[in-house]
């Protein structure tokens, strides 16, 4: 649910709204309603377990690295005691005063409508303050310019270019960062204007190798904007949004569909909103949506009858003829819609089927595949079905090297069974990004490990136009109007999972429990469910190609002719 932009005349300003840095990266129709004292009865969604993990986690990174950098700064190290925000910013000030050159879980004092807190407050030479986060993401990736210093010695002057690291975008990051820089110059805790680095603020991720130091006035966003400038305009936004809902003056944002809303809890809410409307961005979601209600295009019902040759407004993405025809398909009931009479997809005597499992950023623990021979199977070959290559020592792990040279290895010798006998060869994914992110990620990570690929005959595998992304067929010859995840799409084929609770993060509570990871013994039920979930997501995979290559696929209507 995002902004629908509303902008009346300012009317008194609300008292006492005070905002946290996240609301500049929340759309603004979950800003209204988390200050809406109308919407405390509201329908909103259970709590996500997925999501109170993930803080849980984090908060045990953060520990991790606190202790790290506690052992390396010494005597000038100063740790702000847990407990009610009031006593901490008050020994955060006390640190402060004293002149302290590390600040260790600093709560700074509210002004100007915020409040917040950093990791660490590093002090410069010239005195003054800048904010250091500890996240649990990633955030480089291999390549160069990253600005860094070594986790031991935490400060911005030691930072010099890195030749072997480059900034992975983490927009929230930055956001927060602008947003402790803004608190401590209300503070008057900031470095004097004209000190080299009075700007720049330093991240740790998961990874937590080195410190990432980023200059907030640097044109990192569109229109070569500063993150201040853009942190600054969404504040001020936000803050009007918020002050609007909280007087109850006309919103300032209504709801619209776009990414965030799979995890907002105020979906049940937006959604009935936008379901009693039948508004567009059901159908088409974020700045496309807006753009189509400025035009006079503000529900299904009205973009279902534009002409699909007769663009009103231009529009990013698909041609306007599919966003028409999924709005056809919306309003009869159908998920799915062809482009094509028949749909073409690559097939092969010898045919692999392959799902990565990964527990976040800490590694893949489980390669599954399913083989099958559609060209007949020959004398020698292995039996058809599926197989599991997987460690069930928590990731990150060494053990990881192992289950994917087992892996690497058993595919390899499939792919040569099969050249060597004059068959063809093809393996399917759905959605490439991931496994090839960790099919080349698993070789550079053990390189020279027994079994370890080299990084160019990974590269090759995933260059092969036999490496075949399901995704890519169904995004190319389909039209979806409810997604083209393959928990939607699958279906369509018939294919149903056993477990009705299958998906990717309650895969991540399973794993944890599977590995015994919060202290727990192992839980081999676990493990059997999770070996399940990924041989079913194979199977889907297989479902899919079977029924795009039958006559099946043409009881699914065709686009043109909604």
């Amino acid at each position: 649910m995002t902004a629908i932009e509303n902008r009346p005349q300012a009317g008194p300003r609300a008292r006492g709204i005070v905002l946290d840095a996240v609301a500049t990266t929340l759309c603004r129709r979950r800003v209204h309603l988390d200050h809406d004292p109308t919407a405390a009865a509201a329908p909103r969604a259970l709590p996500d377990p997925a999501i109170e993990q993930r803080r849980a986690d984090a908060a045990e990174h953060r520990e991790r690295i606190g202790e790290v950098l506690a052992a390396t700064a010494g005597p000038s190290w100063r740790r702000v005691p847990p407990g009610p925000a009031a006593e901490r910013r008050e020994a955060t000030a006390a640190a402060v005063a004293e002149g302290a050159e590390f600040v260790w879980g600093a709560v700074l004092p509210d002004a100007d409508g915020r409040r917040g807190g950093a990791e660490l407050l590093v002090r410069l030479p010239e005195g003054g303050y800048v904010p250091f986060l500890v996240v649990r993401h990633r955030i480089t990736d291999p390549g160069d310019a990253a600005v860094t210093s070594p986790l031991t010695d935490p400060r911005p002057g030691a930072a010099r270019p890195d030749p072997r690291r480059k900034v992975r975008s983490q927009p929230r990051d930055l956001l927060r960062l602008a947003h402790l820089n803004r608190m401590l110059r209300a503070a008057g805790w900031a470095p004097p204007p004209g000190a080299r680095h009075a700007d720049v603020g330093g991240v740790v991720g998961l990874d937590a190798d080195v410190v990432v130091w980023h200059d907030l006035r640097a044109g990192h966003w569109p229109g070569d904007r500063s993150t201040l400038a853009e942190y600054d305009a969404r504040f001020a936004d936000r803050t009007a949004v918020a002050e609007a809902a909280a007087d109850q003056r006309p919103a300032l944002a209504l709801p619209s569909r776009v990414m965030e809303c799979r995890r907002c809890p105020w979906w049940p809410t937006c959604a009935g909103e936008l379901e009693r409307a039948g508004d567009v961005s059901l159908v088409v979601r974020g700045e496309a949506a807006v753009a189509l209600r400025e035009v006079g295009v503000r529900t299904v019902a009205e973009l279902a009858a534009c002409d699909p040759a007769v663009e009103p407004v231009p529009l990013a993405g698909p041609p306007f003829a599919d966003v028409v025809a999924l709005a056809r398909a919306w309003l009869r009931g159908l998920s799915v819609v062809r482009r094509v009479p028949s749909v073409p997809v690559l097939r092969a005597d010898v045919e692999v089927d392959i799902d990565m499992e990964s527990f976040g950023e800490s590694g893949a623990y489980l390669w599954g595949v399913h083989l099958a021979y559609s060209g007949g199977r020959l004398p020698g070959d292995e039996e058809e079905g599926y197989r599991a290559f997987a460690t069930w020592v928590p990731v990150p792990d060494s053990d990881e090297a192992r289950s994917f040279a087992e892996f690497w290895a058993w595919l390899s010798g499939v792919r040569a069974a099969a050249a060597a006998s004059g068959r063809t060869f093809a393996a399917y994914c759905y959605n490439e990004q991931a496994e090839n992110r960790w099919l080349l990620a698993s070789a550079r990570r053990f390189a020279g490990r027994q079994g370890i690929p080299p990084v160019s005959e990974v590269e090759e595998f995933i260059a092969h136009p036999g490496w075949v992304d399901m995704y890519a067929v169904v995004d190319q010859w389909f039209l979806c109007a409810h997604g083209k995840g393959l928990k939607r799409v699958a279906p369509v084929a018939g294919f149903s999972w056993r477990d009705p609770e299958a998906g990717g993060e309650n895969s991540m509570r399973w794993y944890r429990d599977a590995v015994g990871m919060d202290g727990e013994p192992p839980d081999a039920d676990q493990r059997r469910r999770l070996l399940e979930y990924n041989a079913d997501d194979v199977a889907a995979t297989r479902a899919l190609r079977e029924w795009m290559t039958s006559p099946a696929v043409e009881q699914v209507p065709l686009a043109a002719d909604l």
